[in-house]
Parts: C-alpha cells; sequence; structure tokens
C-alpha cells in the first residue's frame, strides 16, 4: 500500500502556518464587503482574457460542459474539476477562454494551492486569500487542518479545483500518479461532487520553468498555441466502492500516524486507502484518454 499519503502534518516553521491560518477570514465572500475579492478576480480575470483569448491561440474541447456546470448545477451540489499541472500559471490562465465568466467571483472556482509558495508571507497569503485559493502544506497528508476547509467549500454546493498531480510536470509524458487528497474529499462530501476532468497542454510554452539562464520568463510569452479538453463528468457509486473496499482490503497490522483513529464511514484504515487508489486510478484512467486525444489533435493541428 501507499504510504506516503498519510505523512503527519510538519511543524510551524517561523510561524509562517500561524500566519496563513489567521488569514481565513480574508477568504470569506463579506470581507469588506466583497469589494477587495471583487477587485482580484477582476485584475486576475483580465490578465488571463488578454494571455489566453488575445495574446495566445486557444482551442476548446468541450467548453459548454463546464459553462454549464459552472452557471446552473442544482443548488448545493458540488463541484470538483481536476487537471494537469503544466506551469505556474495554469490557473487563472486555463480559465480565461471565450465564453467563459473568468471574472466573475461568485462563479469563480476555489483552488488548493501550495502553502510554501502562495502564502509564504502575510502579502502573499492575503491576496491568495481573496483569490478563492486554500493553502496545502505538501507532505502533510489527506487529512491536514487545510483539507477540511476545501472540505467546507464542497458541504455549501461550491466549486473546488485542484491538480492532483501535485506538482508541475512540462514533459509530455503520461499522467502521474495522483495524490489521494482529491479522492479524499469525494468520498467525504456529505453529497457526491460532480467531479470533470481537464487536460491541456500549451502553458508550458507560455510560462516554461526555464527560459533564459534557467529561469522562467517575467511575463507570459504569446504567440503559442494552447489546447484544453474538457472530458465529460465522472461517476463514482460511492456505495459500491465502500462495500467493495470493505471486502478487498486487508487490515493493516499497525495504524499509520496521521489517518483518523476513528473509522470513517464506517471504513478501516485499510479500506480507506483501497477505495482513495481506486478512485485516483480511475481520475487518472479518464484523464490520460483525455491527455491522448490532444495529443491527436495536436498532431491533427485542429
Amino acid at each position: 500500500m501507499r504510504q506516503e499519503e498519510a505523512i503527519p502534518a510538519p511543524a510551524d516553521v517561523g510561524g509562517r502556518r500561524k500566519v496563513v491560518s489567521s488569514m481565513r477570514w480574508a477568504g470569506k465572500g463579506e470581507h469588506l464587503g466583497g469589494l477587495p475579492r471583487a477587485i482580484i478576480f477582476m485584475a486576475a480575470g483580465a490578465f488571463a482574457k488578454v494571455f489566453t483569448s488575445f495574446l495566445n491561440s486557444t482551442h476548446v474541447h468541450n467548453a459548454e460542459t463546464l459553462v454549464r456546470l459552472v452557471r446552473s448545477r442544482p443548488p448545493y451540489q458540488p463541484l470538483i474539476t481536476v487537471s494537469n499541472h503544466m506551469s505556474t500559471l495554469d490557473d487563472p490562465l486555463m480559465w480565461g477562454f471565450k465564453g467563459f465568466p473568468t471574472m466573475n467571483a461568485k462563479l469563480a472556482r476555489w483552488v488548493l494551492a501550495a502553502e510554501d509558495i502562495c502564502f509564504k508571507n502575510a502579502i502573499y497569503s492575503y491576496l491568495f486569500r481573496l483569490g478563492k485559493c486554500i493553502p496545502i502544506t505538501r507532505g502533510a497528508g489527506i487529512y491536514q487542518e487545510y483539507m477540511n476547509e476545501a472540505l467546507d467549500i464542497l458541504i455549501s454546493g461550491g466549486w473546488l479545483h485542484t491538480f492532483p498531480e501535485g506538482k508541475i510536470c512540462q514533459e509530455s509524458i503520461p499522467i502521474r500518479r495522483l495524490k489521494w487528497g482529491t479522492a479524499s474529499l469525494i468520498v467525504r462530501a456529505p453529497i457526491t461532487p460532480i467531479v470533470l476532468p481537464i487536460v491541456h497542454c500549451g502553458f508550458e510554452k507560455v510560462m516554461p520553468e526555464k527560459y533564459k539562464f534557467d529561469r522562467r520568463p517575467f511575463f507570459p510569452l504569446s504567440n503559442k498555441d494552447i489546447k484544453i479538453i474538457i472530458g465529460d463528468p465522472i461517476e463514482f457509486d460511492l456505495q459500491r466502492l465502500k462495500q467493495t473496499a470493505k471486502t478487498a482490503s486487508n487490515e493493516l497490522s499497525s495504524r499509520t500516524s496521521g489517518w483518523p483513529d476513528t473509522p470513517q464511514d464506517g471504513l478501516s484504515e485499510g479500506a480507506q486507502r483501497w477505495l482513495y487508489a481506486n478512485i485516483s486510478d480511475q481520475i487518472r484512467g479518464v484523464m490520460e484518454k483525455l491527455r491522448c486525444f490532444g495529443t491527436t489533435l495536436k498532431k491533427l493541428k485542429v
């Protein structure tokens, strides 16, 4: 079984985590009447529109499915979008295509963001909180405190975006093994979320990790081809999967640090591991099919 998913959270370093935690109020919609959030999304949305819709050539497959789910899914129905991670600017640029409500702060996604990059000081923390970002401590496991914030978003029927690969990869290779955090949220949400897979390519050329002197460019590059492939919602029969997990898993001889002391939904630690691995593998398989489809479109120059 995969053991790395449940490493206990690290101790505070320089008080950084306390700074981040104290900024949760900045992510609330009522903060200062919602004006700071609206300004952030107007600015970030305009930035994304310029570089995705005008300065680069962008083709989006099945855009109407994403737009429909963002605008008009049933009340209290949570949405999780998952995508590969090609550059530091995948978000917000991937939402900048024509016809998408990029600058609407109320409709905008929440997104899991690396604490060590996006929340390394108070200013960053404030701005990214305004941008509906939830910090995630890499290596702290799927039951870290910030995952409860993400779960709250789903409980309220919100839209959460995740990069389940966990880190940027700018090589044209198959989708890597997914972390279990997204799968755990799908299982823990009271109402099973709609899970929409997205695979893109081209953003690694817009913001390459190694451009000049092995550094990223100061501004995104232009005149690049971008493709965004949006799949169909993935359906999970969680009741059936849970029953299978109970019978297919073997009890671990000892508990792993970082996991809850009490069973989740009557599932042992071993059953949870089987369930999260199975759901993650299903998502990865669908994403890989989308990636292959996108590769075909690139060869056909569609």
